[in-house]
């Protein structure tokens, strides 16, 4: 079989009921994409909790080579005069990091919120739940939207909507009122310089995450939307260690985006070192979609295009499943469970398998 690298995201032991052990009988999967949960954003990851974290993997029998996502200030998105220090920090983070075998960074530049979906739960026919957007049910009120993301959450952390950042959310949104999308990637170029030399020195790999959804939300810009994005990104800084998380589920929700060509320009250049591949199922031609199992026939996205462009391109990176569903009675972490990912790797495993034998 071919190089990839397959991995599963896991938040750590005090904030998962899925367990190393449970990921380590998924077949073909070494590797675990881990993150430190509980260091604020902004500050240095210490470096006693992250030889911690690897050794409780490695202890475990898995690798830990990949990390999502060492969060951005949003100091440095608005640009700051503090940024400066918070960059440093990233950077002394960076550092910190090589030294326990870290190869790729995933992080989001997406101002004030991550992703974010209307439904944390929503009931599929087969009887299992998934999360779902429509953008309809938005509400206008940035406040409601939180209310309703902790609400769904089932008691867990959600990845990039960190309370404390949160708390004061008008202030936020009025930091960043003269904000544009220029100007946002105007401040992407300024953190890019200060850390892509310490990447190439430390080899580190810098894995920009798409916006999810892909479009501009609450009057903020989005600025990793489609392939036009990637190119102006990549232009920033001309360095293999600037790079994308080709995410499909998120670029997919972008029904022009062709993610088989996007896999096939950025690919043999370099720039992707990680992979996201999920699947969603659009609802209407607004292009309100939810998400759904990995199987083309699950969703709206060609999963077998998707990985041959991957194939046929030679890749070689890390690439894990994304959201998958609530199924078999199990109850945890929405979009994280552990049996509909497990089943996605097992597919998306047995179509690397076909390309491989087909080639010879």
């Amino acid at each position: 079989m071919g190089q990839i690298k397959m991995g599963f995201r896991w938040f750590g032991e005090k904030d998962d009921d899925i367990s190393l052990s449970q990921i380590r009988q998924i077949p073909q999967t070494k590797q675990v994409v881990g993150a430190l949960f509980d260091v604020p954003v902004g500050e240095v990851w210490p470096q006693d909790k992250i030889n911690a974290l690897k050794k409780q993997v490695t202890d475990a029998g898995l690798k830990l080579e990949v990390i999502e996502s060492v969060n951005i200030h949003d100091d440095i998105k608005i640009g700051l005069p503090s940024r400066d220090k918070y960059i440093a920090n990233y950077i002394q983070t960076i550092k910190n990091l090589s030294k326990v075998g870290i190869k790729v960074i995933c992080y989001n530049f997406m101002p004030v919120f991550d992703w974010l979906r209307t439904d944390l739960h929503h009931q599929l026919a087969d009887g299992s739940n998934a999360m779902m957007y429509e953008q309809a049910k938005l509400p206008k009120d940035p406040e409601a939207l939180m209310a309703h993301m902790k609400s769904g959450s089932n008691g867990f952390s959600l990845p990039g909507w960190e309370p404390e950042r949160l708390a004061a959310l008008q202030d936020l949104f009025d930091a960043y009122k003269d904000v544009d999308e220029d100007k946002l990637v105007e401040n992407l170029k300024y953190f890019l310089d200060a850390v892509i030399p310490v990447c190439e020195k430390y080899d580190v790999r810098m894995a920009m995450h798409p916006d999810d959804p892909p479009k501009p939300l609450f009057g903020l810009p989005r600025i990793f939307k489609n392939r036009d994005d990637m190119l102006r990104i990549e232009k920033l800084y001309e360095s293999r260690y600037n790079g994308f998380t080709i995410c499909t589920g998120s670029l997919g929700e972008n029904q022009n985006n062709d993610l088989p060509a996007i896999i096939r320009e950025f690919v043999p250049k370099d720039r992707v070192p990680f992979m996201h591949v999920r699947n969603i199922k659009f609802v209407n031609k607004q292009g309100d979609f939810h998400e759904s199992a990995h199987p083309s026939s699950e969703g709206s996205l060609d999963m077998f295009e998707i990985m041959k462009a991957l194939h046929d391109t030679d890749y070689d990176g890390y690439i894990r499943p994304d959201h998958g569903r609530n199924i078999w009675d199990e109850d945890g972490r929405p979009g994280y469970g552990l049996y509909d990912r497990a089943l996605g790797i097992t597919y998306l495993l047995g179509l690397w398998e076909a390309l491989e034998k087909a080639k010879s």
